[in-house]
């Protein structure tokens, strides 16, 4: 049964509620706060109606490069427009209770509030929970510290020789990676790292510098044969922090082009790729600021860098409702989240632990 509005109110039960517009108004907000939206291939097919629906996602096809000679036939290939399904396991939702009076009375547009905040945490959870997958960890619980390396296959590997995080082992930065770091801790240790002073000529023996972290993924990717369009790197507010001190162009949020950011973009182009900041990366222990050599393998952060086509995801806020309290004068809202992610080229991608020295 559809409530009738109240004369002279502004509450908004079932007989005056939009869910598709209202669906609309939260994704289009979600989808301004997301950086995972931002940095993986979200191109599909197929409707998204419930948890354990299916889609398809189209791999970029590999191209073959054949040395001609003058008189030959050449051998047209035939492209594998390969695509895998990509299983909606994933879901979210909020629920609100609108009241009357407070509605009312307030000058205020509540549901405007309300919608721009649950699309803000709607996309906070998302980028948390794919961010951790796509660095190698489990993230689940909303700001809190990474609980373990994902050790679950999302279906079939990519590349048989990926681990159980779905990552490649040769792609992983940490201390042993840096031959000038010369501490005694372990080599699987996060990096020490410190802001590199202008003007000094000599590594350092006891940190990396960002840019060189930055510099040193860029490298992975490029003996992998990644293609330069389309690079990213995520990185969390401890090591901005430290690359704002060595780089000032980080100081300047719009720095290389006008228009404004958004999504977490915080530079347009630093060694090829696009930088966005998150808090929302794994942070192991107490997380990438706690410094000193004793914490390197129990409190650190995680950086991720890769490629646009290097996850794939889909996602849909597919359901929202409002119903009445029948325990009170008030509007009940929910919505619901649902979405899948998985790993297509695990060579396009490159993580590094670290803290701050």
């Amino acid at each position: 049964m559809a409530f009738q509005k109240a004369a002279g109110h502004g509450n908004l039960p079932n007989g005056n509620f939009s869910s598709v517009i209202y669906s609309k108004k939260v994704q289009m907000a979600f989808r301004k706060n997301t950086v995972t939206g931002a940095i993986t291939n979200s191109d599909y097919f197929g409707e998204i109606a419930s948890q354990g629906d299916t889609v398809r996602i189209i791999k970029e096809p590999e191209i073959s490069v054949s040395q001609y000679e003058r008189g030959t036939q050449i051998a047209a290939q035939d492209l594998d427009d390969e695509d895998f399904s990509l299983v909606i396991d994933k879901a979210n939702y909020f629920a609100f209770k609108m009241d009357d009076i407070e509605e009312n009375m307030s000058h205020i547009n509540f549901m405007s509030l309300a919608t721009d905040r649950a699309a803000h945490r709607l996309s906070d959870q998302y980028d948390q929970e794919v961010l951790g997958y796509l660095s190698g960890y489990k993230q689940s619980a909303l700001h809190a510290s990474a609980s373990a390396v994902n050790d679950i296959v999302n279906g079939d590997k990519a590349v048989d020789t990926a681990g159980s995080d779905e990552l490649l082992s040769s792609m992983k930065l940490n201390k042993g990676s840096f031959g000038n770091i010369t501490t005694s801790s372990a080599g699987d240790h996060s990096i020490p790292l410190a802001a590199r002073l202008p003007g000094a000529t000599a590594l350092p023996t006891g940190t990396a510098s960002p840019a060189m972290v930055v510099a040193r993924m860029k490298r992975l990717l490029d003996q992998q044969q990644v293609d330069t369009a389309g690079r990213w790197l995520c990185v969390d507010p401890v090591f901005m922090e430290l690359l704002a001190d060595e780089d000032s162009r980080f100081m300047n949020a719009d720095f290389g082009e006008a228009g404004g950011l958004r999504n977490g973009l915080t530079l347009k182009n630093f060694h090829g790729f696009r930088v966005y900041t998150s808090s929302n990366l794994p942070a192991v222990g107490t997380g990438a600021g706690t410094s000193g050599a004793g914490n390197q393998n129990a409190n650190f952060g995680v950086l991720v860098a890769g490629h646009d086509s290097a996850v794939a995801t889909a996602e849909q806020i597919n359901k929202t409702e409002t119903y009445r309290d029948p325990d009170s004068f008030a509007d009940i809202v929910r919505g619901l989240h649902l979405y899948g992610r998985k790993i297509l080229r695990p060579e396009a991608l490159v993580t590094a632990k670290y803290n701050a020295a």
